[in-house]
């Protein structure tokens, strides 16, 4: 089954830069949404986890918020 990950990011967050480098390097595509200076992805990101810092990675339905690097790899390889 396909993934559908959304990443939620800021352009000056380095976390969210080494979120993105790890999904390219294990080959996943994503939708990228930059919360900077949108108050409607902004909404939205607080509708989709709760929280306002970023990044905040969804996986199908599951939330990751930070860069939790082993939570992700066990969400992308799940079936």
């Amino acid at each position: 089954m396909e993934k559908r990950v959304v990443i939620y990011t800021e352009t000056t967050c380095p976390f969210c830069l080494q979120a993105k480098e790890h999904l390219r390097e294990k080959g996943f595509g994503y939708d990228e949404k930059d919360v900077q200076g949108d108050p409607e992805v902004r909404e939205e990101l607080l509708d989709v986890s709760g929280q306002q810092g970023v990044p905040v990675i969804v996986v199908n339905d599951e939330v990751v918020v930070g860069y939790n690097q082993a939570m992700l790899d066990t969400l992308l390889t799940d079936n």
